[in-house]
């Protein structure tokens, strides 16, 4: 059940009751309405005509206006009129200050705690609080104290009963809030437009610069493709066919059979000079102290011995 549907059910024993009673009777129970628990709209019984009548009564014209303040007025309407109005008891008080916690809360979605103590005429802010706290319990307005900034902010309130004339200038709000929201619904259209048009535009933009991109990019790598090619070394183009391995496997070889000619070479040399000096020992060794006669034949023998092993061996 939603808020209207439940105020309007509690407000239905009055509106069957309304049927039957005439003068005191619907004064007594325009009495008992407004101090109720739980009844916050009053414009169906309002319009009841044993209501109506109330207000030509000399006697109960004052509970026909009593009724008005609880439909559609304020705490400070009640100040401002009680000598023509009724008493009213701490129930009464306290919805009526209830009530106008709505109206301002219509009006405005942060009230101050400054402005509804002045207002309420509240003695301090906990009472106010506890005022507050019971109207969000009976679901008529919603939202939150905020102690440090002193403030209530309103996030929902229950809608109150208009008042005659009220009608004509809410339907002339409506109309200039509806040619209000024409008028910025035209322009976001035009806006959207504008933007539709400069994001055509900048894709167009956009695609002319990326194939100019490739484009150059292109030309920037095959520059550096051919100066690359130009710094390359030359291929190895000899007879022989040979990779660049092979070249170089080939010059080890060579450079391995170039040693090992030198080191035969310096072997004959060494060979020649052992010889040389195997000679030299053998021709002090035997060589005799007389050097007349036998003696020379002997030696110019061993010297062509010698001479003759020298042949051989070469």
């Amino acid at each position: 059940m939603d808020v209207g549907t439940q105020h309007m059910a509690k407000l239905e024993p009055f509106l069957l009751m309304s049927k039957a009673a005439k003068g005191a009777a619907a004064a007594k129970l325009v009495q008992d309405a407004t101090a109720a628990p739980g009844v916050f709209v009053f414009a169906e019984l309002l319009e009841q005509p044993n209501v109506q009548e109330l207000a030509g009564h000399e006697q109960h014209d004052r509970f026909y206006s009593l009724l008005q303040l609880f439909s559609y007025k304020t705490y400070s309407d009640y100040l401002q009129y009680k000598d023509a109005l009724p008493s009213l008891n701490e129930a009464q008080i306290t919805k009526l200050k209830q009530l106008t916690i709505v109206t301002l809360a219509q009006d405005s979605r942060i009230l101050p705690y400054e402005q509804l103590l002045s207002v309420l005429e509240m003695p301090t802010i906990r009472e106010l609080e506890d005022l507050i706290i019971d109207a969000i319990y009976l679901d008529i307005v919603r939202g939150k104290l905020d102690q440090r900034e002193q403030q209530f902010e309103v996030e929902y309130t229950m809608g109150r009963d208009l008042e005659p004339g009220k009608v004509e200038q809410l339907l002339v709000s409506l109309q200039n809030w509806a040619s209000t929201t024409s008028a910025i619904l035209a322009t976001l259209d035009e806006k959207l437009s504008q933007i539709s048009g400069r994001t055509a535009s900048s894709k167009k933009a956009r695609d002319i610069y990326e194939k100019q991109y490739q484009v150059t990019l292109k030309e920037v790598v095959d520059k550096q493709k051919e100066q690359r090619n130009a710094n390359k070394q030359p291929v190895y183009s000899g007879k022989t066919g040979l990779t660049p391995a092979g070249i170089a496997e080939r010059d080890r070889q060579q450079e391995r059979e170039r040693r090992a000619r030198e080191e035969a070479e310096r072997e004959r040399e060494r060979e020649k000079q052992k010889e040389a000096e195997e000679d030299k020992d053998r021709m002090d060794v035997d060589e005799p102290a007389d050097t007349k006669g036998k003696g020379r034949k002997t030696s110019g023998s061993d010297s062509s011995q010698g001479q003759q092993r020298k042949r051989n061996r070469v």
